[in-house]
């Protein structure tokens, strides 16, 4: 059984090492070992991103977390990987090395959504790119492995987080294994680390060898066969996938064939139950909605049978999900289905003839746990190494807080929830209050404004589920999607409260809010969008909506433009009442999965009827596990039961589709207007939106672009070479109507409802 952590996480015993104290930055050299009197370094830390000690770099946090525990911490900061080399730095460490990609995934990183390589690198000194490789933990695991042979390697941050099963990689267009495989690391830990981490070290310091370490919360690790006393159930048995395609079954190459089949022994002794009537079926299908773990109202609950506990999911394996987009679909949806730390079951996944085996995630910090990782003595500038380099990360962030972590939007294309999780955990506000003070004292050239107060989200702080028992049990996706839920706490007194009290701090002179601010929330509370207005604003607001259209909201779990109206009025409202011309910027993403050309349309006849002339657009960009993602690969809503009658979800894909989605959004760039004759041409809507009409989203070509084009060689329509994922004569499709704007239906106008 996995136990819940008795000790907190600065209750362990300390290492023996903690008489050398705090170092004031960690090594990065054997003379500033030396200069510490140290002979060597306990724990090695290998990062993609510049070291900067500041808590809102990961490996600054993870660091000083191990320092407080006793442990003598090196930092090894963006090495060489051509060679062993510069992972030979600071020697051989006495317990392991720690490894991550830096603040986030090496390939977003480095690559656009349009899979082209980014010259630049805020997390790198002068913002130079190519600082770190393809795939970081991967090769930097490998490295660490060739330095030292024996030596622990233990994986984390965001981007082993996300590959920690099998996952589609949009880079490389297919399903690759989970990275513990290919860097073949020791074990794999997912998620916000501090507790995880700090158990896995003491229990090496204690002698314990990695390979046996399989009880700890939040970490993975590859094992031959099932754990002994564990209890298996195949994952059909949970949610059972229809038959997409009548000819043949997608399901017949499951092992084992026979669904029906009695329990199965594994060699371990472990069972596999392909029928669960134990399990009791509320547990596993009815959707209730989560709360604060740490705050249990219900007293006996300790005591109570949890179905869930000693039990774990087998996956369909690596091999039939990179071959079966069906196969995939059901893993996601098992996957998001176990993320609640209290009643998450264990996942199991086979790759070839051994498989990854993920315990549940870590329990959340409580508010005192995260007042103490905040308050560790962070240097709060980047290490004397680089001089008077800029790191363009570290200026963005110098001065902002992060109050909480976690978010319960579950945005389908967003990777919080995969990562951070779903339960919020927030800081004391008296936490908060010290870290602005310790900015006004220790940040170089301090103007007394703080950027941001936020995380995710600017206005989860402290909200929670106000039923014990819902959160407990709870498997939905999203609190606030598609609607916000009966159980969630949708009161922000507690953040306008630290507003206040964070405006009235000496030395501060204005405190904005940089962070997303979840608008659908925001209207529940009116004081808190007056407090946002009037003192939290400077000019301007961003908010994302992300598109106006019913489908893509819906494959996007992003609430209706009802919300966004009704925040638009308020905001406006009280800026006016506080005497400010403010405004909000809208945010929208293009090209995503469920999204139609006409939906594009729509969405820019929106725009252009409200005035809006975006500089900047994001295509949608499929990162690793997310659900987004899932459909982006299979064109099968697996926010849904998959079923046989499931339709297939429209997915813009291939470098033309792609473009032509952005270059809509950007109607207003006469670089585009080509792009989008074409493209209405063959909507049928060229009368309607070309020409000079005050509803018409481009003009009609000049007699010189005519010429201009005519003088053009074509490969196609585009006048582009098809590129992977697009067919050739595509019509395009229809979307569906959004509120209060007239807009399109194959080529008939229509008035819109004014209601969400």
């Amino acid at each position: 059984m996995i136990p819940l952590p008795k000790t907190e996480l600065f209750e362990y015993p300390k290492y023996w090492a903690e008489c050398y104290g705090t170092a004031p930055f960690f090594p990065m050299s054997q003379k500033e070992m030396d200069d510490l009197g140290w002979d060597s370094c306990d724990i090695i830390l290998v990062t993609g991103d510049a070291y900067v000690d500041h808590p809102s770099f990961g490996m600054a946090i993870i660091g000083r977390m191990l320092e407080a525990q006793g442990f003598r911490v090196g930092i090894i900061a963006q090495p060489d990987w051509h060679s062993k080399d510069d992972f030979m730095t600071l020697g051989r460490p006495n317990l392991f090395f720690g490894v991550t990609a830096g603040n986030m995934d090496s390939m977003i990183n480095r690559y656009t959504a349009e899979r082209r390589m980014r010259h630049d690198d805020a997390y790198t000194p002068n913002n130079e790119g190519g600082k770190r490789p393809d795939r970081a933990v991967t090769v930097y695991t490998q490295r660490c492995k060739e330095a030292f042979k024996e030596v622990p390697v233990v994986i984390g941050g965001i981007e082993a987080s996300l590959r920690r099963i099998a996952h589609y990689d949009y880079w490389s267009d297919k399903v690759r294994r989970s990275v513990l495989f290919d860097s073949k690391a020791d074990i794999l830990i997912y998620g916000n680390a501090e507790r995880p981490l700090v158990e896995v070290a003491h229990r090496i310091a204690k002698g314990e060898s990695v390979k046996n370490i399989t009880n700890i919360r939040g970490t993975a690790f590859a094992v031959k066969t099932a754990l002994p006393g564990w209890r298996g159930i195949d994952s059909r048995s949970i949610d059972r996938p229809g038959k997409i395609d009548p000819i043949p079954s997608p399901y017949q190459d499951m092992t084992p064939s026979n669904c029906d089949k009695a329990d199965e022994v594994t060699p371990s002794g472990a069972t596999i139950v392909t029928k669960s009537p134990s399990i009791n079926s509320a547990d596993v299908t009815k959707e209730a909605v989560p709360i604060k773990i740490s705050q249990y109202q219900n007293k006996s609950w300790e005591n109570k049978i949890k179905p869930w506990e000693m039990t774990y999911v087998k996956l369909p394996s690596y091999e039939q999900v990179s071959n079966n987009k069906t196969l995939y679909a059901h893993a996601s949806r098992i996957f998001h289905q176990e993320v609640n730390p209290a009643s998450a079951r264990a996942l199991v996944q086979t790759h070839g003839n051994r498989m990854i085996w993920l315990n549940p995630p870590a329990l959340p910090l409580s508010e005192k746990e995260m007042d103490g990782v905040f308050a560790l003595p962070y240097a709060r500038v980047p290490h004397p190494s680089y001089g008077n380099a800029k790191i363009p990360a570290y200026d963005m962030i110098k001065t902002s807080i992060n109050i909480m972590r976690g978010c319960f939007g579950g945005c389908s294309f967003c990777s919080i929830t995969e990562h951070e999780g779903r339960i919020i955990q927030s800081r004391s506000e008296q936490s908060i209050i010290d870290e602005i003070e310790d900015i006004r004292d220790k940040v170089p050239g301090f103007t007394g404004v703080i950027s941001d107060l936020g995380g995710p989200t600017a206005n989860m702080y402290q909200l929670r589920c106000k039923s014990a028992k819902a959160e407990a049990t709870c498997r939905r996706p999203s609190c606030v999607w598609p609607t916000i839920c009966g159980h969630m706490d949708t009161n922000h007194k507690p953040t306008i409260d630290l507003y206040r009290r964070a405006r009235k701090v000496k030395g501060i002179k204005k405190i904005l809010i940089a962070s997303g601010v979840r608008y659908d929330l925001a209207i529940k509370d009116p004081e808190y969008v007056k407090e946002l207005a009037t003192h939290h604003v400077g000019g301007y607001l961003k908010i994302a909506p992300e598109h106006t259209e019913e489908a893509p909201l819906a494959k996007m779990m992003k609430p209706g433009m009802g919300s966004y109206n009704d925040f638009k009025q308020m905001f406006e409202h009280y800026s006016k009442l506080a005497g400010k011309k403010q405004y909000l910027i809208p945010y929208f993403i293009s090209a995503h999965p469920g999204t139609t050309d006409m939906d594009m349309v729509n969405l820019a006849l929106w725009l252009k009827q409200n005035n809006f002339k975006l500089d900047q657009v994001q295509n949608f960009y499929p990162s690793p596990l997310a659900n987004a993602t899932t459909i982006y690969h299979t064109e099968i809503d697996s926010l849904n039961k998959i079923r046989k009658e499931n339709e297939t979800v429209p997915v813009p894909k291939g470098t033309i589709k792609r473009r032509l989605h952005k270059a809509i959004l950007r109607y207003h760039d006469q670089n585009n207007w080509e792009l989008i004759r074409e493209a209405l041409t063959k909507m049928g809507l060229a009368k309607k939106l070309i020409g000079s009409g005050p509803e018409c989203l481009v003009p009609h070509a000049t007699r010189g672009e005519k010429n201009n084009n005519h003088r053009k060689g074509k490969n196609n329509t585009n006048g582009n070479k098809t590129s992977y994922g697009q067919k050739r004569g595509d019509k395009g499709s229809q979307g569906k109507s959004n509120p209060g704007l007239t807009r399109f239906s194959g080529n008939q106008f229509k008035k819109r409802k004014k209601s969400d």
